[in-house]
């Protein structure tokens, strides 16, 4: 057994924690995957290298209304691909080898690890690792269905998807989330034929229930959409594959026999995420989960047993929080890392304002309370919320770019003006609801918001303005 101040596990997030202070230290980072971890590798940073080339492949088509005319000449796939992960790579292994070869008092595990106690760990190489804190930072994995055809070469997740060779003429999507909708704009900005199969209607069900009405009929729009299926099975067909699918009972699927199949070159399965405590064997260690399977945490991100924080033990990212996103996880790195070092002056994470942006075409990105979330805890019965919808044509930039389905969604507290939630499609999205996630963090009330300060005329932020002048609420 070897024993550790500090021991890691994941290369992600988690990976930040070693400041400074653990210089005199013994630390050891545990992780059977690719270092970096999944936002690095597979996740946020690479599909936004797609995202971009892709949007400017999809402007050929938006452009013709304006009186321009472009034309798609070819995407150049590999190159593409070369380009992001020959920079993504580097920095990987470049993470690697200064945690694993430079610094002394690291140790980096490369293999997977399960808990035999609260602060014992097993590798799989048979080597026992004891620490006096422990960070559970190992994140979260794709879901895959169990159905026959699932493990074709043809059959990809996000972690596989973007290293294929070359641009496929036909892609499968199957899934109706953040990944599904990222990854069906992407390949049909480049030219490809996109079948995006869901279970369930509409689109983005997370979302306030405009932004998924009016996002799911944009796909509908951008590629061929069918909602109302489960996959059944996956099996070589031609070059390719076939895909054969069930449908939902009770759902109003356009086929009378409930059995529908799409070919295509290529599959990818985007159905969710889950957190990846399963390989950790949290019970041996005594700890607590949620019931989505994530490790139960407090405020503090101390670890739960029995409904009690389990001393020296930490979770942080999508193994523990249900919003599996990158920026609470870094969040949530800061908040540990601040409480390894000052156990006396313990702080709490933030979630009370989480934003989350999808890339997708058109972008979307939300923060707060939907309405019906804010309707239904309104001690009025929902009589005490204010919205407003304010569509991008609606402003001078609109104008210029002949926008006709981009829109804001604020949902707001009548009597004190308080914002409690901001929703916007289209053009930008992530960009534009900066300045409300900033007023919600700092409690600026809507009018003061929308008066206190200059808005840029003809800047798309009008749009945002605009919907705050629009909210009845006091003041």
């Amino acid at each position: 057994m070897t024993y550790y101040d500090l021991a890691i596990i994941g290369s992600g997030s988690g990976n930040s924690l070693i400041t400074p202070y653990w210089d005199n230290k013994k630390v050891a980072i545990i992780d059977g995957g690719v270092f970096g971890g999944t936002c690095l590798n597979a996740g946020c940073i690479p599909t936004k290298m797609f995202v971009y080339p892709a949007g400017l492949a999809a402007a050929a088509g938006q452009a013709r209304p304006l009186g321009v005319d472009l034309n798609l000449e070819q995407v150049r796939w590999q190159q593409m691909r070369d380009r992001i992960f020959g920079r993504i790579d580097a920095i990987s292994e470049a993470g690697r080898r200064y945690r694993d070869v430079e610094l002394d008092h690291v140790t980096l595990y490369q293999d997977y690890a399960r808990f035999t106690g609260p602060k014992t760990l097993l590798t799989a190489a048979g080597e026992t690792v004891e620490a006096g804190q422990v960070v559970i930072a190992a994140g979260s994995r794709a879901v895959l269905p169990q159905v026959p055809g699932i493990d074709l070469p043809q059959v990809h997740t996000s972690d596989s998807v973007m290293r294929i060779d070359a641009l496929p003429e036909r892609v499968l999507v199957v899934g109706g989330g953040f990944v599904a909708a990222e990854f069906a704009a992407v390949f049909s900005g480049f030219g490809a034929r996109v079948t995006q199969v869901n279970r369930s209607a509409p689109l983005l069900k997370s979302e306030d229930a405009l932004v998924s009405e009016r996002f799911t009929e944009a796909a509908a729009r951008s590629w061929d959409l069918r909602l109302g299926w489960n996959l059944a099975a996956v099996e070589e067909h031609g070059t390719g594959v076939r895909a054969v699918f069930h449908v939902v009972p009770g759902a109003a699927a356009e086929a009378s026999t409930g059995t529908m199949s799409v070919d295509a070159d290529i599959v990818l399965v985007a159905i969710g995420r889950v957190p990846n405590t399963g390989s950790l064997d949290p019970a041996a260690a005594g700890f607590d989960l949620e019931p989505d399977g994530r490790l139960a945490v407090d405020g503090y991100q101390r670890v739960l047993a029995g409904g009690q924080p389990v001393d020296g033990v930490w979770a942080l990212g999508d193994i523990s929080n249900r919003f599996q996103l990158k920026h609470v996880a870094n969040h949530e790195a800061r908040v540990v890392a601040h409480n390894l070092e000052h156990p006396g002056a313990l702080r709490r994470s933030d979630h009370r304002f989480v934003p989350a942006a999808v890339f997708t075409r058109p972008q979307v990105a939300s923060v707060g309370l939907t309405e019906q979330a804010a309707r239904a805890a309104d001690p009025a019965g929902g009589a005490g919320i204010a919205t407003a919808v304010q569509a991008y044509g609606s402003t001078a930039y609109g104008w210029a770019m002949e926008d006709g389905e981009g829109f804001v969604k604020l949902v707001a507290e009548k009597a004190t003006g308080r914002l409690l939630g901001a929703h916007i499609m289209g053009h930008d999205a992530a960009t534009l609801i900066q300045p409300l996630i900033q007023a919600m963090a700092f409690g600026l009330d809507v009018p003061s918001m929308a008066r206190g300060q200059y808005w840029i005329h003809p800047a798309l932020t009008e749009v945002v303005e605009n919907a705050l002048l629009a909210l009845d609420v006091a003041g």
